[in-house]
């Protein structure tokens, strides 16, 4: 499995790489030194080259290689608009996939709400990510797990009447740079990397 996903990602770097555009450090929001290029992925930092990408200085092999692959592979020189945010069933096509990103993206992240709420401080640092003041729920924030793909969350802690809950929205023209079902995996892995964060 391992060694497919990794033909995957290198096709996508190849395809990428054939037709490299002049202003690829900006499509990615990265700084490029030739066709090497640099951003934060994942709350870790992220190195693609024509031969590869390593993540935290490790080689990124497994599905998150494939994931920045597509992130490199359909970066376009559109700006993000974050708002207004929108939830990934608004997206076209994302139907066959909401049940999915419901309980990996969110639902994952309800029993640790209030390490979450206590470590945010820390968690937004590793995302470059920022508070959303003006927001509904007990608090919430955005994070970048790619330059362009943010995540705006808003988490609600349990009090006497209502349990726990977690709201993941996406950018209103999310779907420009990753593919749906790529959406969905970015949340999942994002989720992943928040749990490791707070109960290390």
């Amino acid at each position: 499995m391992g060694d497919e996903l990794l033909k995957i990602q290198l096709d996508y770097l190849r395809r990428r790489y054939e037709q490299l555009p002049e202003d690829m450090d900006q499509r990615l929001v990265a700084v490029g030194e030739k066709e090497v290029f640099h951003f934060k992925a994942f709350g870790e930092e992220c190195t693609v080259r024509p031969d590869g990408i390593t993540l935290g200085g490790k080689p990124l092999t497994g599905p998150m290689g494939v994931l920045v692959a597509l992130y490199v592979f359909h970066a376009i020189k559109e700006p993000v608009q974050l708002e207004p945010v929108k939830s990934f069933k608004q997206i076209r096509g994302a139907m066959p996939y909401h049940g999915a990103f419901s309980a990996r993206s969110e639902k994952s992240l309800i029993p640790y709400v209030d390490e979450i709420r206590r470590n945010k401080g820390t968690i937004i640092s590793a995302f470059d990510g920022k508070e959303n003041e003006k927001t509904k729920g007990d608090f919430s924030f955005t994070l970048y797990p790619l330059p362009k793909v943010p995540l705006h969350y808003i988490f609600y802690l349990a009090d006497e009447e209502f349990p726990a809950s977690v709201t993941c929205l996406l950018a209103s023209n999310a779907e420009l740079f990753m593919p749906v079902d790529g959406l969905a995996d970015v949340g999942e892995y994002t989720a992943k990397r928040i749990v490791e964060i707070v109960t290390r």
